[in-house]
């Protein structure tokens, strides 16, 4: 029977500093509340947010061999995730992003190149794909996965009867014909609004979920920050709102609500009440700082979404 997650696609470092309203240009410090260093990016975020959730987590990405990827690979594994599908790579540096974010929750980031945006896709992942009940592929735009790699793996796990949800690594237009050749083996396609109208070139979001369906994706999530989440499924239109909390770091409550998501289908709860508890996931995060933000468990969030109310819905 399979089981677990298995997360495929950019694995960073963040490092994150608040509330940094601009730089000093001096040489004396100013004092901060916040600075967190940790993994992060579509795959590694995703990764590390589910396994805090309770979900038995595999992780294929990519790392430098420096300080930067082993303190990765240490904070992978401090929350459990299973990190025997992490490549260290020689010579090249593990991709790393500063971020400096204002009280108002507002962010600046700086980014690093490095060997995150090149995932392994080699036998050992495909055969763990072939095991795992989710696969959160979040490898569209890396460099060994589009071209057909991708296909070939998300053929693999869907063989193999794995549920699969997809998220970018950003939004860049490129990354549409890579979106078509990979939709039909996608059960859940989980783009921001921003990434969605990227895609599409259309700021109508729900005939921007319509391209994505005809291509073939089973379903479509469209997370769309406080305005909740635009949900398409099983030819219905829902809306799922986003919870009222004030925001400290945003940073990854996009990948945290995939892993929310995840997590709460993994104990089998229904799609849209699952959603409902991947919003409460990101809120938590936002919360917070860094990638975990303010995630304690799965109990934990749960008795959160009795006491946030939904967020107030723009006009």
């Amino acid at each position: 029977m399979n089981s677990g997650l298995l997360a495929i696609g950019l694995t960073t470092l963040d490092i994150v500093g608040r509330p940094i309203e601009a730089l000093t240009h001096t040489e004396r410090a100013q004092l901060v509340e916040s600075i967190v260093c940790a993994p992060a990016g579509t795959a590694a975020g995703a990764a590390l947010v589910a396994a805090k959730l309770g979900v038995a987590v595999k992780l294929a990405g990519s790392i430098g061999d420096d300080m930067n990827g082993a303190f990765v690979r240490v904070g992978l594994e401090r929350v459990g995730v299973d990190v025997s599908l992490l490549q260290t790579h020689a010579g090249l540096k593990t991709s790393t992003t500063l971020l400096t974010v204002p009280a108002d929750g507002r962010r600046s980031s700086y980014h690093m190149m490095g060997a995150g945006v090149s995932p392994p896709i080699n036998e050992d992942v495909f055969a763990a794909a072939r095991s795992a009940r989710f696969v959160h592929y979040a490898g569209v735009g890396g460099l060994t996965t589009d071209g057909g790699p991708g296909e070939a793996f998300l053929r693999a796990a869907k063989e193999g009867g794995a549920i699969v949800t997809c998220d970018l690594i950003g939004p860049r237009a490129s990354a549409a014909a890579e979106i078509e050749r990979l939709a039909p083996f996608i059960d859940y396609f989980m783009p921001s609004a921003a990434e969605a109208m990227v895609l599409t070139g259309t700021d109508d979001l729900a005939a921007a979920a319509s391209r994505f369906l005809a291509m073939g994706a089973k379903a479509c999530v469209i997370k769309n920050g406080r305005n909740g989440a635009l949900v398409w499924i099983d030819g219905r239109h829902s809306v799922v709102p986003a919870f009222d909390v004030t925001p400290k770091d945003t940073t990854s409550c996009g990948d945290s609500f995939c892993a929310g998501f995840i997590a709460a289908l993994a104990r089998d709860w229904a799609p849209l009440e699952a959603l409902r508890f991947a919003g409460m996931t990101a809120g938590l995060v936002a919360e917070g700082c860094g990638t975990l933000g303010g995630i304690e468990g799965f109990d934990e969030t749960v008795a959160a979404m009795a006491t946030h109310a939904p967020a107030p819905q723009a006009s």
